[in-house]
């Protein structure tokens, strides 16, 4: 992760404020460094691109492109969004007026005012890539996923495709890397912006290790830049595009776009002291569709989270956990004449208390962690959760109709299967807890170590499940369960609960 740093609408904002464009990066690299640690984000690296190293890559990365024949230099006039930092044509263009009444042009897409600019910068050949973009496309069609954003690529390539202005005048934006061998002009901050996915893996030396097979995550409004400009700026280079590109849209309020004139943007700290980090996070992940934008409003996360991680995964631990019900607070044994593998198994006639509807939960949670491994592999985290919900539903349905807390413990054959119900709640609670740790973390680590489950058991690559149903030891069974640590996720709502959180954030 990191900051892109350069561009004249910094240099603007660091005017406006009566600070140096550097100050001003420092200060808001370190609120984004804030977020990502508040919101429990971990990274490997974060990279600014006014950092040297980054810097040292770009100059290397404009020689390529102008050892490739790829550059000329010509006058340019258009409009320009400087919010956005690119020229506009006249399609995506509203008439609007500005705060003084005088008629301006506005971005359709943002509703930035833009301004009319004539220079002259350097421009890339974009108009000679179509048929290797295409190309590249045609053989790779996952490289733009969803679907929808990768058929608008393609569209966009059957559209003009004019040449690129990558410079600007160093007169107007001296916040930027300089063209090599020409201080007049500034390399265009996107140009500069997106070599950042090349510095931080070691370009132009060690960047081999990793590229091209990197996945890059991005919003649907910088599509163009990545999956358009970027590749075909990557094969002027010599370079092959990334192997994947992930797209993900918007969240709106209500209905309504994000915007500071309406006032109804979202702020994630805010969030995150209402909600704490896993409760934000998990209404996030769970509710973000990458294709399409997503509504958000509060009390539809309230709804949610109480619903799914309150009330269905956090009570079902509570209930198969508690003193009344497991008093010697141990992972209880499994009895496989109670559950046979096989339903008519004639050894378990007469002892097989499993119903048709258990062999179902017990299948369906056997083949969660490969469908969640999936869809995490294919950017459908949505798709990943609604799964392990519907099977945690499922799990206290299973709670429910046996209903252990009925069974006479001092009847042998009802210790049995008492016993064996626990053993495959409790089961199925491992992996819920396993599989929910990149997006839950917190809760994720109490339900796990309330369940004794060591760090080193705790990977996707060691879960097996119910290792007794198919006659194997289960390592688990008879281990002293973790000390009780209490609710598991505090239902949200009730005023005393968001000012618990508040003070926590």
């Amino acid at each position: 992760s990191g900051t892109d740093e350069h561009g004249l609408k910094i240099q603007q904002a660091a005017a406006a404020a009566g600070t140096s464009p550097a100050e001003l990066c420092e200060r808001v690299s370190g609120l984004f460094r804030q977020a990502l640690t508040q919101a429990g984000v971990s990274y490997t690296d974060f990279t600014r691109t006014s950092e040297p190293r980054h810097q040292r890559a770009v100059r290397h990365f404009w020689g390529s492109l102008r050892d490739g024949g790829v550059l000329y230099k010509g006058s340019y006039e258009g409009w320009y969004c400087t919010p956005e930092e690119s020229f506009l044509p006249e399609s995506q263009l509203a008439e609007r007026t500005d705060a003084q009444g005088r008629p301006c042009k506005v971005s359709v897409e943002t509703g930035h005012e833009v301004h009319w600019t004539k220079e002259e910068n350097y421009m890339f050949r974009l108009s000679a890539f179509r048929d290797p973009l295409q190309n590249w496309l045609r053989d790779n069609p996952r490289a733009i996923f969803p679907d929808p954003f990768y058929q608008r690529v393609l569209r966009w390539l059957d559209e003009d495709l004019p040449d690129l202005s990558v410079s600007r005048e160093r007169s107007r934006l001296q916040w930027g890397i300089p063209v090599p061998s020409d201080p007049t002009q500034t390399i265009y901050v996107w140009v500069d912006a997106l070599v950042n996915y090349l510095s931080v893996v070691g370009y132009p030396e060690s960047h081999g290790a990793w590229w091209p097979a990197v996945h890059h995550v991005v919003g649907k409004d910088i599509l163009k830049f990545h999956a358009l400009y970027w590749p075909a700026l990557l094969l002027a280079a010599g370079l092959d595009p990334p192997e994947r590109i992930l797209v993900h849209s918007h969240w709106t309020v209500r209905g309504q776009k994000m915007s500071k004139s309406l006032g109804n943007v979202v702020d994630p700290t805010v969030c995150v002291g209402q909600y704490g980090v896993d409760g934000f996070r998990y209404f996030l992940l769970r509710q973000g569709v990458p294709e399409r934008d997503c509504d958000y409003y509060d009390e539809k996360v309230v709804k949610l989270v109480n619903s799914e991680l309150a009330d269905a995964l956090g009570g079902l631990l509570n209930r198969s956990t508690a003193p009344s019900i497991n008093p010697s607070n141990t992972y209880p044994r499994f009895s496989e004449p109670c559950f046979p593998k096989v339903l008519d198994s004639r050894e378990a006639e007469g002892t097989s208390r499993a119903l048709a509807e258990d062999y179902e939960l017990v299948a369906r949670v056997a083949s969660l962690p490969a469908q969640v491994d999936s869809y995490f592999e294919g950017f459908q985290i949505y798709k990943a959760l609604e799964c392990i919900a519907q099977c945690v539903r499922q799990t206290n349905g299973f709670f429910q109709r046996h209903r252990p807390w009925k069974l006479d413990r001092r009847d042998a054959a009802e210790q049995l299967w008492l016993d064996t119900i626990l053993h495959v709640t409790l089961e199925c609670l491992r992996v819920y807890g396993t599989l929910l740790q990149p997006v839950v973390p917190h809760t994720a680590d109490k339900l796990l170590s309330r369940l004794a489950v060591g760090p080193a058991e705790r990977a996707l690559s060691r879960l097996t499940f119910l290792a007794r149903y198919d006659g194997k030891p289960c390592p688990f069974e008879g281990r002293q369960l973790g000390p009780d640590t209490g609710i598991l996720f505090h239902r949200l709502g009730k005023s005393e609960t968001m000012k618990k959180r508040k003070q926590e954030a």
